[in-house]
């Protein structure tokens, strides 16, 4: 166990042959994916248990796959800047001090430029220096959302010109969801593999 954490997750994943039916084809479809296809997104321990978010959608599975296919989709197939999205969803990591989100995320950020220093705006819910005036903007609406719930007029025409109404539609998207994410960490708790600290210095859950 990681020595910064001193309980153990509260939901314990099965390992692969001990899964119901609907969970092993959750499972199935996960890793057959584009996540599990690019690799680039924890799903599994050691043992091949599902982990973090993946572990809670399977406690659910026609539920959860609905849940990872809008992940997917949000990540792979929307048409926000790659830049943008990352450092958006750090900035949900950070408001909801998701260790998970944070650790599954930074990596993308740093090949696609982003800092230490960046890094450090980030988790005090500022954006990054060195974004375009437009992805200011964008950032500036993320935070507004998670501090509010909603959205300003002036923030809304701003982004709106900045970005057009679609991309700001794939931000509330992409905001919701991974919202919705660190609900499910806070919640369920599950364990994630062996992580950097997170936003505040936290770990993912150990088994």
């Amino acid at each position: 166990m990681n020595a910064e954490r001193t309980r153990t997750a509260r939901l314990q994943p099965p390992p692969p042959d001990q899964l119901a039916p609907g969970q092993a084809v959750f499972r199935r479809r996960l890793l057959d994916g584009p996540r599990g296809r690019r690799g680039d997104v924890p799903l599994t321990d050691e043992r091949g248990a599902l982990a973090g978010p993946f572990a809670v959608m399977a406690v659910a599975p026609g539920v959860g796959d609905a849940v990872q296919n809008l992940g997917a989709a949000l990540r792979y197939t929307a048409g926000l800047d790659p830049l943008l999205r990352e450092a958006a969803v750090l900035l949900v990591a950070a408001h909801h001090d998701s260790a998970f989100e944070w650790y599954a995320h930074e990596p993308a950020a740093r090949q696609l430029g982003l800092g230490d220093g960046d890094l450090t705006l980030l988790r005090a819910g500022k954006p990054p220096r060195c974004v375009s005036p437009a992805h200011r903007a964008a950032l500036h609406a993320v935070s507004v959302m998670l501090r509010t719930g909603g959205m300003d007029d002036a923030t809304y025409a701003g982004t709106v010109a900045a970005l057009g109404e679609r991309a700001l539609a794939e931000l509330v998207w992409l905001t919701g969801y991974y919202t919705m994410l660190a609900l499910a960490l806070g919640v369920f708790d599950p364990p994630g593999p062996p992580a950097p600290a997170g936003p505040s210095g936290q770990r993912p859950a150990t088994p």
